[in-house]
């Protein structure tokens, strides 16, 4: 694959299902994503990161992206005693955003929490490879836009049909 760029990908899947839902009522689209994110390029590594509840549907979407061609990474959920929960991958993306930057000449993450913002610096001047990031924009931290190379808002090209519409 000479001349080529190396990729990889990294997803925030929680942060992505509930901001494309609260934004646009609507699923991301894995498929079209890929081809936004990878055309023209080759990926090293991608990941989505998932929280796993052990439900037959959740099975099911974990199976559709490992076919697309993500390593799907689960962490357990975790119900907390006063009721509220936990499930997040944010030290787990990092590291291993942190750990592939130098065999990549850029990083795609899809999120919108802020919380990346050091990591995408980071990367940046340590690094100096391309960080690009995938979000809904109105529900992305402005630190992690202002931090990347190149903010892609989320769009109705990367959004699933409505169920209904056709």
């Amino acid at each position: 694959m000479f001349g080529l760029k190396k990729v990889a990908l990294f997803v925030d899947v929680q942060n992505i299902y509930y901001t494309t839902k609260e934004a646009f009522g609507r699923s991301f689209d894995y498929n079209a994503f890929w081809a936004a994110a990878t055309t023209g390029r080759e990926v090293i590594k991608a990941f989505a990161y998932a929280i796993n509840k052990g439900d037959p549907k959740q099975r099911q979407f974990q199976n559709v992206l490992c076919a697309i061609g993500f390593e799907v990474k689960l962490k357990p959920y975790i119900q907390r005693a006063d009721g509220s929960a936990k499930g997040d991958w944010d030290v787990g993306i990092t590291l291993d955003a942190f750990e592939t930057a130098a065999q990549v000449d850029a990083i795609v993450l899809a999120s919108g929490d802020g919380d990346f913002d050091l990591l995408v610096q980071r990367v940046i001047e340590r690094f100096g490879i391309v960080v690009e990031v995938y979000g809904v924009a109105r529900l992305t931290a402005g630190s992690l836009k202002a931090a990347t190379t190149r903010f892609i808002p989320i769009t109705d090209e990367l959004l699933l049909p409505s169920k209904g519409a056709r």
